[in-house]
């Protein structure tokens, strides 16, 4: 299997401010989405594709490649914009973003170059990872499975369940990430369905539990690094990370979890994030 190229870390934040820069353009040209939880997850699954992961950029289904499920689908412009970067697709698809005809529909569909399996029907994506994990092991493969799942769905029953067959199965390649940035759709967390205590719970369920900075990559690195190469239970990762991460007036606010900006706003999060750059 061929190595991916090596990024320094300066790098990978420049990839990531890239990406951000990416996902506003991408969201203003649909007028929709989801600008909030996209932004939240940038530096999560820039230091997952760019460097803890294992693939052949030439051979992207190779079978023992690492595996990656976005659970929390709605967040897909940031990683239609990472696969895109990676080649998996040409660049100019992410211009036709949740448009008639286009390759990028609103949420993950298995028709798009590196997406497994389609979703965004909240509370799914971990039992589709445990899949993944047992039939990785059944077969043999070296590879783990990565999945991302937003803080507001931990509040369906089927992620506690799958929860408990990834402990009961030791499915110690299994890598189950928490976009924890505190808000949903109708609120913060705490106010709909408070969570806490979370690492408890993940614990009281079999799960080795990590906590990290979802903004600091290097952090993020060592985290899944770590949680990769430990043996014997799923991992679980609270990566805590703030909604609308970059853009000063998306963070926080509850308005642009499933609202495109304005001509006006974009002009407005492009600037600040080019400043930022």
């Amino acid at each position: 299997m061929m190595t991916k190229k090596k990024y320094s870390v300066d790098e990978l934040k420049k990839i990531a401010q890239d990406i951000r820069i990416q996902v506003i353009q991408m969201l203003s040209k649909a007028k929709s989405g989801h600008p909030g939880g996209s932004l939240s997850m940038v530096d999560i699954l820039v230091a997952l594709f760019f460097d803890v992961m294992t693939f052949d950029p030439h051979n992207k289904t190779g079978n023992d490649r690492d595996r990656f499920h976005l659970s929390k689908g709605h967040g897909c412009p940031t990683l239609y914009a990472i696969l895109a970067r990676l080649d998996f697709f040409p660049q100019a698809e992410c211009d036709r973003l949740r448009q008639l005809g286009g390759l990028l529909q609103g949420h993950p569909h298995p028709k798009t170059p590196g997406i497994e399996v389609a979703s965004g029907s909240l509370g799914q994506g971990l039992s589709i990872a445990c899949g993944m994990a047992l039939a990785q092991r059944l077969d043999r493969k070296k590879g783990c499975v990565f999945t991302v799942l937003g803080d507001g769905e931990l509040q369906e029953g089927q992620v506690w369940e799958a929860a408990l067959f990834a402990a009961h199965r030791k499915l110690d390649n299994l890598i189950v990430i928490i976009d924890c940035n505190g808000m949903q759709i109708d609120g913060k967390i705490e106010d709909i369905i408070n969570l806490g205590p979370l690492e408890k719970k993940w614990e009281a369920f079999g799960f080795t539990v990590h906590e990290c900075d979802g903004h600091n990559i290097t952090t993020l690195i060592e985290t899944m690094t770590k949680a990769r190469t430990a043996e014997g239970k799923p991992h679980v990762i609270i990566a805590k990370t703030v909604k609308g991460k970059g853009v000063s007036f998306m963070e926080g606010n509850l308005d642009f979890h499933g609202k495109s900006p304005t001509t006006e706003e974009t002009e407005q999060a492009l600037g600040e994030l080019k400043k930022q750059s």
